[in-house]
């Protein structure tokens, strides 16, 4: 099994451009996060009192903007890694969230699938919280993939549902309808509630904990 300092070594052998761009999104994020009002919905009380074992975070991909802020404002005693893709995209997005404390783990459904899900049960297993963007990276939007409920079932780890509501945003005619925040605009960050996955469900009691979860993490106002 690879220790910590090993899988921080693929955070060190990013390509300079990837480096660059990383840098350049993570002051762009700290910028406009400092003008905006943060608002925390924390009904278990995640932040004062965490859970003594690994959280698997999951939040829709229009919401990943502030997420670097998320973890590092309110999670930041914990040791995260990020599922990014293994494209060129994905490198940009691991220089990002390194600059925000927090490692990489490299694969996605697409592209080295089993690879990362491997990836991500070492890391859980080594005391590791991941985050997990499940409807990413193409869709459909709002649709939890059922690999982050079979993650929870293998490795005992709790879901921890955040989702995030922005007062106002700019919003592109992308597949997920990004959202990117405007300044001084107020934040929303809910936590929770924590879900446990018991192991050896069946198929009807796997399909209904997703929906579950799901509707946690889905928006309560939106119009587009």
């Amino acid at each position: 099994m690879a220790s910590p300092d090993e899988k921080e070594g693929t955070i060190r052998h990013l390509s300079p451009r990837s480096r660059r761009i990383g840098w350049a999104g993570a002051i762009l994020i700290r910028i406009l996060s400092r003008t905006m009002r943060w608002r925390l919905h924390d009904p278990d009380g995640l932040v004062e009192n965490p859970p003594d074992r690994p959280m698997i975070w999951t939040f829709w991909h229009n919401r990943i903007f502030v997420l670097p802020t998320v973890y590092h404002k309110y999670l930041i005693s914990r040791k995260g890694a990020v599922l990014t893709s293994a494209s060129r995209d994905g490198e940009v997005i691991a220089a990002l969230v390194a600059r925000f404390g927090c490692d990489a783990v490299r694969g996605s459904s697409s592209r080295r699938g089993a690879t990362a899900l491997l990836g991500l049960i070492e890391w859980i297993r080594d005391g590791y919280d991941v985050a997990i963007v499940p409807d990413g990276p193409r869709g459909p939007r709002y649709r939890l993939s059922p690999g982050v409920i079979k993650l929870a079932e293998v490795t005992g780890a709790l879901i921890l549902p955040v989702r995030i509501e922005y007062g106002s945003s700019w919003v592109f005619k992308s597949w997920d309808r990004f959202r990117l925040p405007k300044p001084f605009t107020t934040v929303d960050v809910h936590l929770g509630p924590c879900t446990e996955v018991r192991s050896g469900l069946d198929e009807d009691t796997f399909k209904a904990e997703r929906l579950r979860v799901e509707s946690l993490m889905n928006p309560t106002h939106e119009t587009d």
